[in-house]
C-alpha cells in the first residue's frame, strides 16, 4: 500500500508554521529590541508576547 502525497513531507520545516517554538520566538523579539536579557531588566521566558509569523511567498 502507497502513502497519499498529502502526508509526505516536502523536506521537514520547510512548510509555514504558524506556531513558533519559545527559542524562535526570543529571536525575534531581540531582533526587534522587544527582549532585554541584562542584570538589570532580566525578560522572563514565561508570558512571552505574541509573535507575527507572516508567511513569505
Amino acid at each position: 500500500m502507497s502513502i497519499h502525497s498529502s502526508y509526505v513531507g516536502q523536506g521537514g520545516f520547510a512548510k509555514h508554521r504558524n506556531v513558533l517554538s519559545r527559542a524562535e520566538r526570543i529571536e525575534r523579539l531581540k531582533a526587534d529590541d522587544k527582549w532585554a536579557h541584562d542584570d538589570k531588566t532580566k525578560s522572563s521566558i514565561f508570558n512571552l508576547p505574541k509573535v507575527r509569523n507572516i508567511k513569505m511567498t
